[in-house]
């Protein structure tokens, strides 16, 4: 699957985002064949591109993080604050039909490049604004990061230990899978919309709404009269069995058999299959955990890997990273490739999740050095050389 080829070639975004939640999305709609030019300020470079640790050899060491997330895009380094620069952004309109932008509410507009200026220059425009709290509501202006919308989407109430309170995620949750992940959804529906009415959308993404979505089944159920979800009360935050357990070398299982025949097979598999009568008898989940504990922390990680590699039990090792980039399932599903770099240097990256007719991407570009691609865009929107000389010289561009 070449550059620009996939279910999404002929997409073609303007992406003003920096950081993770926006530069994430449209990494996924890139990897799936999109054109997604980057707008960058030269002035302000994207915080990502310093996050280390760095890849390739002496001058061109990038951001490893930067030179994945960013993959598959070009960048145009634009001062926004020139009005040459909002006359730019109009000009490539005619091609760029969707916009993706993570300004708190109200600064595209001062910059005269919001929703309602620009789709006077193009009227099926799409237009994703990502925030934390949304373009409306009481704190649409308050700062925020991941940990903020968690808390105020409720979910890490119920996330944790009892014993020690909410605990942090390996994993931006609200931002990846609250921001990320429901733009190029909210994105992909208005594209499917336009289709049929020629219609453009502004898009409000707000990450800790898309956070409170995802309180899926106890949302459901409180607001159905139920209880609130606390932490270590629910079946699968640890008010089961349901959890991971540490085993003789420090190592940890997972055991998710939540379901009888998977129950029967688990208690078979740590050798204590009368145990399994004990789930329907009148018994706090804590005693029969602490006994399963006991009997997880007498052998070790690969004792008991080898005891249930058969057993079809929903019973896995807790793998760190490497290993799940070394394990057998991650190379079968291509989930690592390889990237080649500026000088030729070759670096590993997670590769997409997404597989069409049994093929992934035959290859990535990493993601670009600050306007890497601004003399070539503005040549493709018809600017001579001495013009984009001239900007340069303004530091309009860069």
């Amino acid at each position: 699957m070449p550059p620009h080829s996939g279910p999404l070639a002929g997409l073609r975004i303007l992406d003003f985002s920096t950081l993770l939640p926006g530069p994430y999305a449209t990494m996924l709609m890139a990897d799936m064949g999109a054109d997604v030019l980057r707008i960058e300020s030269p002035q302000r470079p994207d915080m990502l591109r310093a996050l280390p640790p760095y890849v390739g050899a002496g001058g061109e060491q990038v951001s490893a993080a930067h030179a994945t997330i960013n993959r598959n895009k070009r960048s145009l380094a634009l001062n926004l604050k020139d009005p040459r620069a909002g006359d730019i952004v109009r000009r490539l309109l005619a091609e760029y039909d969707v916009i993706v932008e993570q300004f708190r509410p109200g600064v595209m507009d001062k910059l005269g490049l919001g929703y309602t200026t620009l789709q006077k220059t193009r009227e099926d425009l799409i237009y994703c604004s990502i925030t934390g709290y949304g373009q409306s509501g009481p704190l649409k202006q308050r700062a925020g990061h991941d940990i903020n919308y968690l808390a105020l989407s409720g979910l890490a109430s119920y996330s944790g230990r009892a014993d020690s309170g909410p605990s942090l995620s390996g994993t931006q949750v609200a931002d990846i899978a609250g921001g990320s992940h429901h733009a190029v959804m909210a994105i992909l529906a208005a594209v499917y919309q336009r289709q049929a009415s020629g219609r453009g959308s502004h898009i409000d993404i707000s990450m800790t709404d898309c956070a409170f979505a995802l309180n899926a089944i106890s949302g459901a159920n409180t607001l159905a009269g139920g209880t609130p979800p606390a932490l270590g009360q629910e079946l699968l935050n640890g008010g089961s069995y349901y959890d991971y357990y540490q085993t003789a070398d420090g190592r940890y299982l997972s055991v998710g058999s939540l379901e009888p025949q998977f129950a029967l097979r688990f208690f078979e598999g740590i050798g204590k299959p009368q145990w399994a009568e004990r789930l329907m008898a009148d018994e706090p989940a804590g005693i029969l955990k602490a006994d399963i504990a006991a009997v997880i922390a007498s052998r070790t990680l690969q004792q008991w890997v080898r005891i249930f590699a058969e057993v079809d039990a929903c019973v896995e090792p807790v793998l760190d990273f490497q290993e799940a980039a070394d394990s057998a399932l991650t190379r079968e599903r291509a989930m690592v490739c390889q990237v080649a770099l500026g000088n030729g240097e070759s670096v590993a990256q997670v590769n997409t999740p997404f597989c069409f007719d049994g093929q992934k991407p035959a290859r990535h570009a990493p993601g670009a050095t600050l306007g890497q691609h601004s003399r070539e865009v503005l040549l493709e929107l018809g600017l001579e050389d001495s013009e984009i000389d001239s900007l340069l010289g303004d530091e309009v561009i860069a």
